[in-house]
């Protein structure tokens, strides 16, 4: 592990990719419901001083019953039936904290599109093309990555699709 102590930095040194880790003071974690309020990202954004249309959260869903990971600006929400459709599958859910979690090895509020336990189909919404570079999770809550949405889609293996809604 890194001197900042994520796989998500380990995994963007091994790839020789440009990139900022910014940190923050990170708000005290809310309660491990099934909503997707976007207060995480939103809270970091703020925090942070960055538009919120370039800061994206990492969702973990299921397409048919298989982890998949979405990512969306913080300012917008998760368009399920989109997600389903891009997967290739019937219907999408959000995943369940303690399956996000094992899945990734990261925490909730904190998960990276990065440096996962396990590697997941990635979706990325379409506007992560209009941003020079974007922020994600770094692995743990109060620690952003700054990188270019090509890096990001070619790291992760994604799909950039229209996913999000406002």
């Amino acid at each position: 592990m890194s001197a900042q102590g994520t796989p998500a930095i380990d995994a963007l040194r091994r790839a020789d990719v440009r990139f900022e880790v910014h940190s923050y003071d990170a708000p005290e974690p809310h309660g491990r419901d099934r909503d997707e309020r976007p207060s995480y990202g939103v809270e970091a954004a703020e925090a942070l001083g960055i538009d919120p249309a370039r800061m994206f959260k990492s969702l973990i869903a299921t397409a048919d019953g298989r982890l998949v990971a979405a990512l969306v600006p913080v300012d917008r929400e998760l368009d399920l039936k989109r997600l389903a459709a891009a997967a290739g599958a019937r219907r999408a859910a959000l995943a369940d904290p303690a399956s996000a979690e094992r899945a990734t090895g990261y925490v909730v509020g904190g998960i990276s599109p990065l440096g996962g336990r396990r590697a997941l189909p990635t979706f990325i919404d379409v506007t992560a093309a209009a941003h020079r570079t974007v922020y994600v999770s770094a692995g743990r809550r109060g620690l952003q990555l700054e990188l270019a949405p090509d890096d990001l889609v070619r790291l992760t293996g994604a799909t950039v699709v229209a996913i999000g809604r406002p």
